[in-house]
C-alpha cells in the first residue's frame, strides 16, 4: 500500500512527526504485510488543528452538499469493494467468503442507510410551544475503531460525523489499519474538503489518550474493550466531552424446550464461530432449558466437531485465525480457565488445531455444564468459544441472563411469540434477537450497563453527533 507509514491530514498524505514503527502482521501466516507509523502527541495535535480549522466552513455546508459527497463515496466504495474485502482478509484473517458477504458489505449497507436517514433529518423544527429547535454539528470528533469489524465501525462513526457537518480525526486499530487507509483514499476522491476527515495511526496509550484529553476535540466515539472505554471516559472528563461507547458483551442466548433442537442449537453454535468469535454481541452464553439440555449438548458437540479451521484466502464457511498473538494468548488462557474450573470440555481445548503450525488459529471450543460464576461465563473471551448453562424455568433463565456486568445483546429461541416478547421485555440488553433475526442497517446498535453509552446507526447515529440549540423569540 503506497501510503503505508503516512497519515492523511488536511487533505494530504504526509510523513508523520513520529518515527515509531509497527509491523502489520497477517494473522494466518504471521508474515509482515507492511509497517505503519504510530502517532505521537504532536501528530495528534496536527490532525486536530486541521479538523478544527475545517469545521468553520464545513459545518456550514448544506445537507444537499453533504449528500452529494456521500453518494459519490458510495459509488467509489462499490467500485473498490473487492479491494476492501481482500484487505480485511489479509490483516484480520476473516475468511474471504465472510469478508465479501459480511465485512465489506457493512460499508455499503450502513452508508446507504445513513444517506436515507440524512434526507429525513430535521435540522430545524417548531416545538409544541411554538419555539424553534435547531440541530447543529457538535464540532471536532475523535473516532477510535476496533479491529474485529473494522470497516463496519469506521462507517458507523465517520459517516454520521461527516453527514451532520462535523469534522473528525480517525484512529483505527493498529492491528487492522490498512482498510482505513483505503477509506481515506475514497473520501479524498469523493471530494470532502481538506481537514474534514483526518486519519492517523497509533496505539491507545499515546494516540488514543491524547485524543481523549485534547481540548479541541468535543466528542469521542469509541468502540472496543470496556477497560479502554473506562480510560477514555476518565481522560475526556477533564474537558466535559461528549463520549459515546460501544463496548464488550457476554450475550445470553436463551433456548427454550419448544424449539427445533437441531436447527436452533446449530444456529447458536455457528453464530459464535462466525468471525472466529471476535464479535461483541455474539451469543456466547447458551442457556438451555434443562428438559432438552442433554439433547442440546449432543447436537452442539456434533456441530462443533464438524467445524473446520483453515486458510482465510480460500472460499468457504470455515473459521479463520484470531487477529494477533495477544488475542490468541488471551483466548488460550480463558479456555484453560474453563478446564481448571471444572466445566465439561465437549469440543476443542487449548492449543492450535491439528496440522496447523503457523498463524493464530485456535480450536473451536464448546464447554457444557457451566455455571454463571465461572470466568468463562462472566468474561468476554472474544474467540470461538461457547459455554452451555442449563436453566429450569423462564424466571430462572431471565435471572441468569441478566446476571452479568454487560448488556449489549440477548438472544431468544422459541416458536412461542408471546413468550419471546414477554421475556425480551425483561432482559437488560440493548438488542434482543429472536429466532436468529439479524439486525438491519439503520437500527440503533448499542447496549446497557458496561456495554456502552449511546447508539450507532441510522437516525440515532446521526443525532449522537449533533447539539440541540433553542431559539427563544418574543
Amino acid at each position: 500500500m503506497q501510503n503505508a507509514g503516512k497519515f492523511y491530514i488536511d487533505g494530504k498524505w504526509i510523513d508523520p512527526i513520529s518515527s515509531q514503527k509497527m509491523d502489520v502482521i497477517n494473522p494466518a501466516t504471521e508474515e509482515v504485510i507492511t509497517q505503519i507509523t504510530l502517532a505521537s502527541e504532536e501528530d495528534v495535535d496536527l490532525a486536530v488543528a486541521a479538523a478544527k480549522c475545517a469545521f468553520v466552513t464545513y459545518s456550514q455546508t448544506t445537507v444537499d452538499e453533504r449528500l452529494g459527497m456521500l453518494e459519490r463515496l458510495l459509488a467509489i466504495y462499490k467500485r473498490r469493494y473487492h479491494e476492501v474485502a481482500g484487505t480485511i482478509t489479509s490483516e484480520l484473517g476473516a475468511p474471504t467468503t465472510m469478508s465479501h458477504e459480511q465485512q465489506a458489505a457493512a460499508g455499503v449497507d450502513h452508508l446507504e442507510d445513513f444517506i436515507k436517514a440524512l434526507r429525513d433529518l430535521k435540522t430545524e423544527e417548531t416545538l409544541h410551544n411554538g419555539e424553534t429547535l435547531l440541530r447543529e454539528p457538535i464540532g471536532v470528533c475523535g473516532l477510535i475503531t476496533p479491529w474485529n469489524w473494522p470497516m463496519n465501525q469506521i462507517v458507523l462513526k465517520v459517516i454520521p460525523a461527516l453527514a451532520t457537518g462535523c469534522t473528525c480525526v480517525l484512529k483505527p486499530s493498529e492491528f487492522t489499519p490498512l482498510n482505513a487507509m483505503l477509506y481515506a483514499e475514497m473520501i479524498h476522491e469523493a471530494g470532502f474538503p481538506a481537514g474534514s476527515f483526518n486519519l492517523i495511526q497509533g496505539a491507545g496509550p499515546v494516540a488514543g489518550a491524547t485524543m481523549s484529553r485534547h481540548p479541541d476535540i468535543v466528542m469521542m466515539s469509541f468502540t472496543g474493550s470496556t477497560r479502554a472505554g473506562k480510560a477514555i471516559t476518565k481522560d475526556a472528563a477533564e474537558n466535559i466531552k461528549r463520549v459515546t461507547l460501544e463496548l464488550g458483551g457476554k450475550s445470553p442466548n436463551i433456548v427454550f424446550d419448544d424449539v427445533d433442537i437441531e436447527d436452533r442449537i446449530t444456529f447458536s453454535v455457528l453464530d459464535v464461530f462466525n468471525n472466529t468469535g471476535q464479535t461483541c454481541d455474539a451469543p456466547t452464553r447458551m442457556l438451555v432449558q434443562r428438559s432438552i439440555y442433554d439433547e442440546a449438548v449432543k447436537v452442539a458437540k456434533r456441530v462443533g466437531d464438524a467445524a473446520s479451521v483453515g486458510d482465510p484466502t480460500v472460499e468457504g464457511n470455515h473459521i479463520g485465525p484470531l487477529v494477533s498473538h495477544i488475542q490468541y494468548d488471551r483466548v488460550q488462557t480463558l479456555i484453560q480457565a474453563g478446564i481448571d474450573e471444572g466445566a465439561k470440555l465437549l469440543v476443542g481445548g487449548v492449543g492450535k488445531p491439528d496440522g496447523i503450525n503457523e498463524g493464530y488459529f485456535t480450536k473451536p471450543t464448546i464447554f457444557a455444564d457451566v455455571n454463571n460464576s465461572m470466568r468463562i461465563a462472566r468474561e468476554e473471551i472474544f474467540g470461538p468459544v461457547v459455554v452451555m448453562i442449563p436453566f429450569d424455568s423462564e424466571e430462572d433463565a431471565i435471572k441468569i441472563a441478566n446476571d452479568t456486568p454487560y448488556g449489549l445483546a440477548a438472544y431468544i429461541q422459541t416458536p412461542d411469540a408471546a413468550k419471546a416478547d414477554r421475556v425480551a421485555r425483561k432482559l437488560r440488553a440493548g438488542m434482543v434477537r429472536i429466532n436468529g433475526a439479524f439486525p438491519r442497517a439503520g437500527s440503533p446498535f448499542g447496549g446497557f450497563k458496561q456495554s456502552g453509552v449511546g447508539r450507532e446507526g441510522g437516525m440515532f447515529g446521526l443525532e449522537d453527533f449533533m447539539e440541540v440549540k433553542m431559539l427563544h423569540k418574543p
